[in-house]
């Protein structure tokens, strides 16, 4: 279990983090969320004590992580895969950290032949792809076969079949009662992946709550609706509330109704229905709606 205490940590006049306080869960992946520039991996830092707070507390299992020798068999971490050293190869970089955790040597063989780099445990790592990479990382964080994990963006550069994989390794870490932390920008991955959501933005908690009740916040589910005769339906659902995007000549995108009143009202009023598809709460639309004040970069615009 991780929990965080009114976490906070400034830098001159920039707050990067701002009293947070949260708890992260065994047995849950849970996605750790927020803008660039939010402070999610200045908080990842702290978690393992290479950053200090400026004030607040954070520990793992009830210690500050910092407290811990032999730090792997207590909490594994990606934080960035191209931080490593391109001159060794796999197998001694993983080697390296056994060796200085007190874990069995092994455990190397092991843990990359789970990532899929048993073949090139002796090739040099700066020859390796991002992907690559990123599998020797979770690698070394699996390493002491830690009972908390810490993952910052560990998508990047993974193939489908890689994101699959490591979607599947997340959700078995936590159904053996693991604590599961990623932090990812990833909306899709994480709706697919994420148990619990922790959404920070400049700093500040914004959300932590279910997935599903923070994709609920989504405030506009919408209805695709197929009709030859869609200007005769648009005036019927407006008539009533509703919103209607215009898509084609026959298809539009209802918001303000359910789908089940929207065939109601079709047949009312006699009109052919050809499709009529909800689109349930989506976590990218709540997430976009949840922290649009606090993104400190717009395409397009000074802020």
């Amino acid at each position: 279990m991780i929990e965080a205490t009114q976490l906070a940590k400034r830098y001159g006049d920039t707050v990067a983090v701002d009293n947070l306080t949260f708890t992260v869960e065994p047995g849950k992946v849970t996605g750790f969320l927020g803008p660039n520039g939010a402070g999610k991996s200045t908080t990842l830092r702290m978690i393992l004590g290479l950053n200090a707070p400026t004030s607040g507390a954070v520990t793992v299992d009830g210690v500050p992580f910092s407290t811990r020798s032999r730090g792997l068999r207590h909490v594994g971490a990606l934080l960035d895969a191209q931080d490593v050293h391109g001159g060794r190869s796999a197998q001694a970089h993983l080697s390296a950290l056994a060796r200085s955790n007190h874990i069995p040597l092994t455990r190397v063989e092991e843990v990359l032949q789970e990532v899929g780099l048993a073949k090139a445990a002796r090739r040099r790592i700066g020859g390796f792809s991002l992907g690559m990479k990123q599998r020797l990382g979770i690698a070394g964080a699996l390493l002491g076969d830690p009972p908390v994990l810490l993952f910052d963006e560990p998508l990047n550069g993974l193939d489908p079949e890689g994101v699959l994989w490591v979607r599947g390794l997340f959700r078995r870490l936590a159904s053996e009662g693991r604590t599961v932390f990623v932090s990812s920008h990833m909306m899709a991955e994480m709706q697919h992946t994420a148990d619990q959501l922790i959404v920070i933005g400049q700093g500040r908690l914004i959300a932590d709550q279910s997935l599903e009740d923070f994709a609920d916040r989504d405030a506009s589910p919408s209805v695709t609706v197929h009709t030859p005769d869609l200007t005769a339906l648009a005036d019927a659902l407006s008539a009533q509330g509703a919103s209607v995007q215009r898509e084609s000549e026959e298809t539009g995108r209802v918001t303000g109704l359910t789908a089940a009143r929207i065939g109601e009202l079709a047949h009312q009023h006699r009109i052919v229905l050809h499709e009529l598809t909800p689109h349930a709460s989506s976590l990218e639309s709540a997430f976009m709606s949840l922290t649009a004040d606090s993104v400190e970069y717009l395409a397009g615009e000074a802020r």
